[in-house]
Protein backbone atom coordinates (compact mmCIF):
# COMPACT_ATOMS: atom_id res chain seq x y z
CA UNK A 1 0.00 0.00 0.00
CA UNK A 2 0.97 3.44 -1.09
CA UNK A 3 1.97 5.54 2.15
CA UNK A 4 0.41 9.04 2.63
CA UNK A 5 3.61 10.50 3.84
CA UNK A 6 5.30 9.28 0.79
CA UNK A 7 2.17 11.06 -1.82
CA UNK A 8 2.60 14.23 0.54
CA UNK A 9 6.40 14.68 0.51
CA UNK A 10 5.77 14.17 -3.29
CA UNK A 11 3.30 16.82 -3.68
CA UNK A 12 5.40 19.49 -1.41
CA UNK A 13 8.22 18.75 -3.80
CA UNK A 14 5.80 19.89 -6.55
CA UNK A 15 4.51 22.99 -4.37
CA UNK A 16 8.35 24.01 -3.51
CA UNK A 17 8.48 27.55 -5.16
CA UNK A 18 4.64 27.85 -6.10
CA UNK A 19 1.87 29.83 -4.59
CA UNK A 20 -0.08 26.71 -4.41
CA UNK A 21 -1.01 24.95 -1.17
CA UNK A 22 -1.92 21.26 0.25
CA UNK A 23 -5.53 20.46 1.47
CA UNK A 24 -5.51 16.99 1.90
CA UNK A 25 -3.83 14.00 0.74
CA UNK A 26 -6.70 10.34 0.64
CA UNK A 27 -5.90 7.41 0.53
CA UNK A 28 -8.21 4.46 0.21
CA UNK A 29 -7.69 0.94 1.00
CA UNK A 30 -7.60 0.05 -2.55
CA UNK A 31 -4.78 2.71 -3.76
CA UNK A 32 -7.13 5.19 -4.60
CA UNK A 33 -5.40 8.29 -3.99
CA UNK A 34 -6.78 11.55 -3.97
CA UNK A 35 -5.06 14.64 -3.86
CA UNK A 36 -6.80 18.47 -3.25
CA UNK A 37 -4.91 21.43 -3.81
CA UNK A 38 -5.26 25.43 -3.45
CA UNK A 39 -4.54 28.61 -4.79
CA UNK A 40 -5.79 32.07 -3.86
CA UNK A 41 -7.05 32.81 -7.13
CA UNK A 42 -8.07 29.88 -8.11
CA UNK A 43 -6.87 25.98 -9.30
CA UNK A 44 -6.13 25.96 -13.01
CA UNK A 45 -7.08 22.51 -14.39
CA UNK A 46 -3.08 22.89 -16.06
CA UNK A 47 -1.64 22.76 -13.40
CA UNK A 48 -3.49 19.90 -11.75
CA UNK A 49 -2.65 17.70 -14.72
CA UNK A 50 1.21 18.53 -14.44
CA UNK A 51 1.24 17.59 -10.58
CA UNK A 52 -0.92 14.52 -11.74
CA UNK A 53 1.59 13.36 -14.49
CA UNK A 54 4.84 14.88 -11.34
CA UNK A 55 3.31 12.59 -8.59
CA UNK A 56 3.18 9.43 -11.11
CA UNK A 57 6.60 10.21 -12.50
CA UNK A 58 8.17 9.53 -8.56
CA UNK A 59 5.52 6.51 -8.12
CA UNK A 60 6.22 2.96 -9.20
CA UNK A 61 3.04 1.27 -11.30
CA UNK A 62 5.06 -1.99 -11.67
CA UNK A 63 5.38 -2.31 -7.54
CA UNK A 64 2.23 -1.06 -6.65
CA UNK A 65 -1.32 -0.46 -8.57
CA UNK A 66 -3.23 3.01 -7.77
CA UNK A 67 -5.63 5.44 -9.02
CA UNK A 68 -5.04 9.16 -9.10
CA UNK A 69 -7.10 12.30 -8.89
CA UNK A 70 -6.03 15.21 -8.19
CA UNK A 71 -7.82 18.55 -7.92
CA UNK A 72 -8.75 21.43 -6.55
CA UNK A 73 -10.41 21.81 -2.87
CA UNK A 74 -13.69 22.95 -4.45
CA UNK A 75 -15.97 26.17 -4.22
CA UNK A 76 -18.57 26.04 -1.64
CA UNK A 77 -16.43 23.00 0.18
CA UNK A 78 -15.89 23.29 4.18
CA UNK A 79 -12.12 24.63 4.80
CA UNK A 80 -10.11 21.99 5.92
CA UNK A 81 -6.37 24.27 6.16
CA UNK A 82 -5.63 27.44 7.97
CA UNK A 83 -4.08 28.86 4.42
CA UNK A 84 -7.99 28.78 3.26
CA UNK A 85 -8.92 30.76 6.16
CA UNK A 86 -6.24 33.45 5.57
CA UNK A 87 -7.27 33.60 1.84
CA UNK A 88 -10.79 34.12 2.79
CA UNK A 89 -10.21 37.04 5.00
CA UNK A 90 -12.35 39.74 3.97
CA UNK A 91 -15.00 37.68 2.81
CA UNK A 92 -18.21 36.44 2.95
CA UNK A 93 -18.68 32.89 4.89
CA UNK A 94 -21.02 30.58 6.48
CA UNK A 95 -20.23 29.18 10.02
CA UNK A 96 -22.01 25.66 11.30
CA UNK A 97 -21.43 26.06 15.54
CA UNK A 98 -21.36 22.35 16.81
CA UNK A 99 -24.31 23.68 18.81
CA UNK A 100 -26.12 23.92 15.36
CA UNK A 101 -26.41 27.93 14.71
CA UNK A 102 -25.37 29.22 11.49
CA UNK A 103 -23.85 32.48 11.20
CA UNK A 104 -23.02 34.26 7.65
CA UNK A 105 -20.36 37.69 7.85
CA UNK A 106 -17.24 38.47 6.61
CA UNK A 107 -13.98 36.93 8.25
CA UNK A 108 -11.85 39.07 9.44
CA UNK A 109 -9.22 37.35 11.02
CA UNK A 110 -7.21 33.76 11.54
CA UNK A 111 -4.78 32.17 13.09
CA UNK A 112 -3.47 28.47 14.40
CA UNK A 113 -6.30 28.80 17.66
CA UNK A 114 -9.18 30.57 16.27
CA UNK A 115 -10.54 32.77 13.74
CA UNK A 116 -13.24 36.04 13.89
CA UNK A 117 -16.42 36.27 11.60
CA UNK A 118 -18.16 39.89 11.85
CA UNK A 119 -21.96 39.39 11.54
CA UNK A 120 -24.59 42.14 11.48
CA UNK A 121 -27.13 42.05 14.25
CA UNK A 122 -30.51 43.58 15.15
CA UNK A 123 -29.86 45.84 18.39
CA UNK A 124 -32.71 48.06 19.59
CA UNK A 125 -31.25 50.90 21.18
CA UNK A 126 -32.72 52.42 24.45
CA UNK A 127 -35.35 55.15 23.17
CA UNK A 128 -35.11 54.06 19.65
CA UNK A 129 -38.37 53.18 17.81
CA UNK A 130 -36.79 50.68 15.46
CA UNK A 131 -33.79 48.32 15.48
CA UNK A 132 -30.81 49.12 13.67
CA UNK A 133 -28.08 47.12 11.84
CA UNK A 134 -24.74 46.58 13.64
CA UNK A 135 -21.87 44.80 13.68
CA UNK A 136 -20.63 42.10 16.05
CA UNK A 137 -17.68 40.38 16.12
CA UNK A 138 -17.51 36.23 17.18
CA UNK A 139 -14.76 34.58 17.42
CA UNK A 140 -14.63 30.59 17.13
CA UNK A 141 -11.80 28.19 17.88
CA UNK A 142 -11.86 25.58 15.61
CA UNK A 143 -12.92 22.61 18.22
CA UNK A 144 -16.43 24.90 18.50
CA UNK A 145 -17.26 24.47 14.46
CA UNK A 146 -18.73 21.62 12.34
CA UNK A 147 -17.24 24.15 9.19
CA UNK A 148 -16.47 27.18 7.83
CA UNK A 149 -17.03 27.72 3.57
CA UNK A 150 -16.98 30.29 1.49
CA UNK A 151 -20.37 31.93 1.10
CA UNK A 152 -21.20 32.42 -2.50
CA UNK A 153 -23.43 34.97 -3.41
CA UNK A 154 -25.81 36.21 -6.81
CA UNK A 155 -25.86 39.90 -5.57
Amino acid sequence: MIEKKTVCQIVDEWLKDKDYFLVEVIISPDDKIVVEIDHKEGVWIEDCVELSRYIESRLNREDEDYELEVGSAGIGQPFKVLQQYTNHIGKDVEVLAKDGRKYCGTLKDADERQFTVTVQKKVKEEGAKRPKMVDEDITFTYEEIKYTKYLISFK
